[in-house]
């Protein structure tokens, strides 16, 4: 029996390393023709890069691509929609959670139904216009905030209803109002929940790319997903060039997910309590 376990451990873990490797073919691949000549990088090849290294790539990127620029403002746009959806979501999830009348049941289930209801970019293009909100970095921020915080509510509700409630009480008890018995008491039980939020809300914004398309006119206020679609039409027949434009650009991404990815899986799976 015990050899029949190892014996599928061994075979799980073969063919987790096998899927891995698959995975990081692309990844390899621009990688690798990052680090190339123009002429090398032609093929794509799947082939490690010569000596020298053409570290220069990425510093004619950043200079050609003007990605100092584009990634001040993916920064502005993802750690102003983190900050903002975090907060606005932990404080709704709280208040629903607690204070479960009709109404804030129906407005719960409403906020929740924006997970699967698609995105009407004609209906929206009109409301940002109406609220002189389209191509400013306020409205972009705002809109993302918008499409973030239906799953940020949902996911730090979860956490809020498995709180005993005594801690509230004893809290009101012992002289804590509202706001200090939620910073003070309930907001650090939340913390795999929050975390969660951070990190994903940071992705899925630094990766959005059809909203700034429709909605950023002005090429100053383009986040990196829109420099590197510009980059590419300019350079396309540069690879070496291409390719060290997605590793600068995903390098943030990587970063953010390698530090947050514990947090995310255990956002998504433990409870906010124990005992």
């Amino acid at each position: 029996m015990k050899a029949k376990k190892m014996a599928g451990t061994l075979v799980s873990n073969i063919l987790a390393w096998m899927i891995s490797l698959i995975c990081m073919i692309p990844l390899l691949l621009i990688l690798f023709n990052a680090l190339k000549t123009s002429a090398d990088a032609a093929g794509m090849a799947l082939t490690l890069p010569s000596f020298p290294f053409q570290w220069n790539n990425f510093l004619l990127v950043i200079e050609k691509g003007k990605l100092f620029q584009s990634f001040l403002n993916s920064m502005i746009y993802s750690v102003g929609s983190v900050v903002i959806c975090t907060v606005f979501a932990a404080l709704a999830a709280y208040v629903f959670s607690r204070n479960r009348t009709k109404l804030n049941k129906f407005l719960y289930l409403y906020i929740v139904l924006g997970i699967t209801m698609p995105i009407n970019y004609v209906a929206l293009t009109k409301v940002m216009m109406l609220l002189n909100l389209n191509n400013t970095r306020l409205g972009i921020i705002l809109l993302y905030v918008a499409m973030q915080l239906p799953f940020a509510v949902f996911l730090i509700y979860g956490f809020v209803s498995k709180i005993p409630v005594e801690l509230d009480e004893a809290a009101i008890i012992d002289g804590c109002g509202s706001l200090r018995l939620f910073s003070y008491i309930v907001l650090p039980l939340l913390k795999p929940a929050v975390a969660t939020v951070i990190v994903l809300t940071f992705l899925n914004t630094w990766n959005e790319f059809v909203s700034p398309l429709y909605f950023l006119s002005s090429s100053t206020k383009w986040p990196m997903t829109l420099s590197v679609y510009n980059f590419f039409g300019m350079y396309f027949k540069d690879w070496n060039l291409v390719c060290a434009d997605i590793v600068l650009t995903s390098l943030m991404v990587i970063i953010v997910y390698l530090a947050g990815q514990k947090y995310i899986v255990s956002g998504m799976t433990a409870g906010a309590v124990k005992g």
